[in-house]
C-alpha cells in the first residue's frame, strides 16, 4: 500500500485504513496535489486487500474548508481562444468529478470522520462516500451559490438521494452551515459524536466491526445499493442475483456458517 503521499497520510491496522487530509495549515483545503492523490489513494485502497474499510478524516482542526481558491483563481485564466478554453474547463470539471466518485467506486466501504468544516467540495466529497459521522462542531455547508458558483462535482447529484431532493434543495440554495447536531437529524450524519475525540473513537470502532465481516459479502453490498441508487428495481434485482450467482457459494459463507454451529467469531480471508 503507497503511503508517500505529500498532502495525505495513510495508515492501516487490522483491515481498517485511515486516510487524512493533510494540509491542515490551510484547513485541508483540496490544491491540485491533493485531488490527484486522493484517487491514487482510493485506486490504492481499492486494489489493497488487507485494506477491508477506509476511514477518511482530516488532520487538525477541520475536515476539509473546500477547493483551494488559488486553483479557483486558475481556472480564469486568459485565453486567446474561448471554445478552446471551455473544452480544457469541461475537462478538467469531469476529471475532478472523477476523483470523488472514485471513493463511490472503492470496493470497500468508505466512513467519513467529519469535524470542523465541511464546506463546498468537502462535502461534495462526504457525499461520496458510504457512511459520513460528524462531531458536534462539524459545520456542513454547500457553500458554492454564495460564490458566484454552481456546485459541479457531486453533492447535487448525490446529497439529494441521502437526505431529499427539499433538503438539499434549501441547503444548496440557502448555502447556510449545518451543525453536526443538525447533521444526524437530517441523516446527512448517520450519528454525530459529542466532541472529535469521541468521533474518532467511534468511528473506529465502528469500522473495526464491518473489517471484521466477509469482505466479499460487505463488497457486494456496497455495489449493490450503489446500482439499484441509479437503475430500476428490475435491473437490480437482476444485478444482485448475477453477483450472488458468481459468488453465493464462496468460502466466506462456508466459514461464517461453520462459525455459527461452533458459536465462535468467524474469519475471513482478505
Amino acid at each position: 500500500m503507497k503511503q508517500d503521499y505529500s498532502t495525505l497520510s495513510v495508515t492501516l491496522d487490522a483491515g481498517v485504513a485511515e486516510l487524512r487530509l493533510n494540509r491542515p495549515d490551510r484547513a485541508n483545503a483540496l490544491n491540485p496535489p491533493m485531488w490527484q492523490e486522493l484517487r491514487a489513494a482510493a485506486k490504492d485502497l481499492d486494489a489493497t486487500p488487507e485494506a477491508r474499510v477506509v476511514v477518511l478524516s482530516g488532520a487538525g482542526k477541520h475536515f476539509c474548508s473546500g477547493i483551494d481558491v488559488g486553483m479557483l483563481a486558475g481556472f480564469q485564466g486568459a485565453d486567446g481562444d474561448r471554445a478552446r478554453a471551455s473544452e480544457r474547463l469541461y475537462h478538467t470539471i469531469t476529471d475532478l468529478q472523477d476523483v470523488l466518485t472514485w471513493f463511490e467506486r472503492c470496493r470497500k466501504p468508505v466512513l467519513a470522520a467529519v469535524h470542523g468544516a465541511c464546506i463546498g467540495a468537502g462535502l461534495d466529497l462526504a457525499a461520496a462516500c458510504d457512511l459520513r459521522y460528524a462531531s458536534a462542531d462539524a459545520g456542513f455547508s454547500v457553500k458554492e451559490v454564495d460564490m458566484g458558483l454552481v456546485a459541479d462535482v457531486g453533492v447535487l447529484q448525490r446529497l439529494p438521494r441521502i437526505v431529499g431532493e427539499g433538503v438539499a434543495r434549501e441547503l444548496a440554495y440557502t448555502c447556510r452551515t449545518v451543525s453536526g447536531r443538525e447533521a444526524a437529524e437530517l441523516r446527512l450524519a448517520n450519528r454525530c459524536y459529542d466532541t472529535p475525540e469521541e468521533l474518532r473513537a467511534g468511528v473506529l470502532e465502528t469500522a473495526r466491526e464491518l473489517a471484521a465481516k466477509s469482505p466479499l459479502a460487505l463488497r457486494g453490498t456496497k455495489r449493490a445499493i450503489t446500482y439499484a441508487r441509479d437503475h430500476t428495481v428490475a435491473d437490480a434485482l437482476d444485478q444482485v442475483a448475477t453477483w450472488n450467482a458468481g459468488t453465493l457459494l464462496s468460502a466466506d459463507l462456508a466459514e461464517a456458517v461453520a462459525a455459527h454451529l461452533e458459536k465462535r467469531p468467524p474469519a475471513f480471508a482478505d
